[in-house]
């Protein structure tokens, strides 16, 4: 392995997925500004828009997350092509 290359400040952080509400903790050295406290302990916070709790291919829903508007945006402009 490389020395010199790897983060020095690993510690726990708070990850919370905010389509859900579901927060899971895990060792990372990702910066942030915010924390959240958890059981009594505070822990720096990172927002996500997806997990694994609300991604579809693990919970096997299908569903559609449009957040800009990508989809109106693509029939927009695809739309003289339609037959």
């Amino acid at each position: 392995m490389k020395q010199g290359i790897h983060p020095e400040n690993y510690r726990m952080v708070a990850f919370k997925d905010m389509s859900n509400e579901d927060i899971f903790l895990t060792k990372s050295a990702a910066e942030t500004k915010e924390t959240i406290e958890v059981d009594g302990v505070s822990y720096p916070l990172v927002k996500l828009e997806i997990s694994r709790t609300s991604h579809p291919f693990y919970t096997g829903k299908a569903k559609l997350v449009d957040t800009a508007g990508r989809i109106d945006k693509f029939k927009n402009k695809y739309k003289k092509f339609k037959k």
